[in-house]
């Protein structure tokens, strides 16, 4: 591809997305209209999606992010209905959507409509991300949908694998596929295992920020990499060693930290913008092979391959929901009560996305009928983003789900900071009690004021607000603190001006305001 497209297609995408911001559509869901719409306007160059870039080299990192974000001790919790979801769903998905197009589909043979199957099977990491964050879903079907996402890719490539197999006469019989998917799953697992501790090593020894942020947009590249190199699942590498470094994460030095935090959002924004749009761009292409079929019919099985991963993840999700805790009594003691509403959001949550394209788009031209695969695939995909996506939102409200309790949240949080201000305290004190320690008294003073203030800047925010503008008293600090480093940063750039300081200076005066306010900022988000 030329760079002038690339270019077009990275800023348009991030155009859209910034849009998204301002309304309340889901940024995933105005990315594809936009691509739908921009693949017929004139001048508008192919955008065929390519399955040996998007699967190496734009699901690592989207993997990553997501999983870095991810608690590892939430996951770790709900690990069961992830595991029911990730693994027990997408062959589940494979085997009822395979069949039922092979009984739809006049043509298809089994194991052709097996691959179909598998391709559409497991939900999208991104759109359930996205769309999750953007909702504000209760904490646990939050945290179980970003586990199956985060899993079910390596379930479906290796279901797809053994169709495949199947489907182009290759001999691929149940004991083989077991067997090819543990080789996967615990291969990748495995490799992942191997990789999280030396990384992470290697992650506290580098000092240097800007080496350390070039190791941390290696690493997914890396994962990935090392386990496809010997046949394992990639994705699970992947994840492994990020869920491994996001639990850690404190252990690395602040600065590279900061640093990170701000190179990944950037990398996940652009990433996430620039898959959707594709998603929509697909379109002109996906036509271009159904010349051969006649067009009510193939809108026809589209509608039913729709209609049988909708229906197929509900027949699924509420007997896996339900049946272990009747069955146990050891999961209705660890597992949190539940009633049909998280079941029915659960179900119509499976939004699917780029990675079913690119499995299709990776299925070898002999395979019969695979522009048909092709085209159903790529409208399961907007069916579920366009028809789930927009309706989730009036269902969510409709059930009235518990919304998160964010005053228990700032009450606990606020109790986690007066224990760590305490400590902090006795440290400090110890501390200055040794002579190479000795400081004035203004200056010591003035470290227990900061900790004073971190101790009181939760607690503010339960307490009352100004009637005039609605802020807590911690608002109005901060915003009061951020104006008074704006009137800072304005001197600094006039003494610049005046030639009073270089530019030198002036960039170390202003990285140290910088710094200040991000700090605020943070404290805010």
């Amino acid at each position: 591809m030329e760079v002038l497209p690339l270019v077009a297609l990275v800023a348009g995408s991030a155009a859209v997305a910034g849009l998204a911001r301002r309304t309340p559509v889901p940024a995933p869901l105005l990315l594809v209209a936009a691509g739908l719409l921009a693949g017929y306007l004139p001048g508008v160059p192919p955008y065929t999606l390519d399955p040996h870039i998007v699967l190496p080299l734009l699901l690592p990192p989207l993997l990553h992010t997501a999983a870095v974000d991810s608690s590892y001790l939430d996951l770790r919790a709900n690990i069961r209905p992830i595991a029911m979801l990730s693994v027990g769903y997408v062959l589940f998905a494979t085997l009822a959507v395979g069949y039922a197009a092979y009984l739809m589909v006049p043509g298809l043979s089994l194991p052709v409509a097996l691959v179909l199957g598998a391709v559409v099977a497991p939900p999208d990491a991104v759109a359930a991300t996205a769309i999750a964050r953007k909702l504000g879903l209760p904490n646990r079907i939050t945290t179980i949908l970003q586990g199956e996402s985060l899993v079910n890719d390596a379930t479906a490539i290796t279901a797809y694998k053994v169709a495949l197999a199947a489907a182009i006469g290759v001999s691929a019989g149940w004991a083989d596929g077991i067997v090819e998917f543990l080789l996967a799953s615990v291969g990748g697992v495995g490799v992942g295992l191997l990789l999280m501790v030396p990384i992470h090593h290697l992650r506290k020894r580098l000092k240097e920020p800007l080496l350390q942020n070039t190791l941390s947009l290696l690493i997914p590249f890396v994962a990935y990499a090392a386990a496809e190199r010997v046949h394992a699942s990639g994705v699970l590498a992947v994840v492994v060693v990020a869920l491994y470094l996001g639990h850690r994460n404190w252990q690395v030095d602040f600065a590279t930290r900061l640093q990170e935090e701000a190179v990944w959002r950037v990398v996940a924004f652009v990433l996430e913008s620039v898959v959707f749009a594709l998603i929509g761009l697909q379109l002109p292409v996906v036509l271009e092979g159904l010349a051969e079929y006649e067009g009510g019919s193939v809108a026809w099985y589209a509608v039913l391959v729709f209609l049988a991963v909708v229906v197929s993840r509900f027949v699924w999700v509420f007997p896996a929901t339900f049946l272990p805790r009747w069955m146990s009594d050891r999961i209705r003691t660890r597992e949190p009560d539940t009633d049909w509403k998280s079941p029915v959001v659960v179900g119509w949550a499976g939004m699917r996305g780029v990675v079913s394209l690119a499995i299709a788009f990776s299925v070898p031209p002999d395979v019969p009928n695979r522009n048909l695969i092709l085209f159903l695939t790529f409208t399961t995909v907007i069916g579920t983003l366009v028809v789930q996506g927009l309706t989730l939102p009036p269902l969510i409200k409709v059930l009235r789900l518990p919304p998160r309790n964010l005053q228990a949240e700032t009450l606990a949080e606020a109790q986690a900071q007066s224990e760590a201000s305490r400590a902090a305290d006795e440290r400090l004190t110890e501390l200055l009690e040794s002579p190479e320690n000795q400081l004035p008294p203004p200056l010591a003073d003035r470290l227990r004021t900061v900790l004073e203030r971190r101790r009181n800047a939760v607690w503010e925010r339960l307490g009352e607000v100004n009637p005039v503008t609605g802020e807590s008293a911690d608002e109005i600090y901060r915003r009061l603190a951020r104006e008074m480093i704006e009137s800072e940063r304005e001197v600094f750039v006039s003494l610049r001006d005046r030639r009073r300081i270089d530019d030198e200076m002036l960039r170390g005066l202003l990285r140290r305001l910088d710094l200040e306010e991000a700090a605020a900022y943070r404290e805010e988000t």
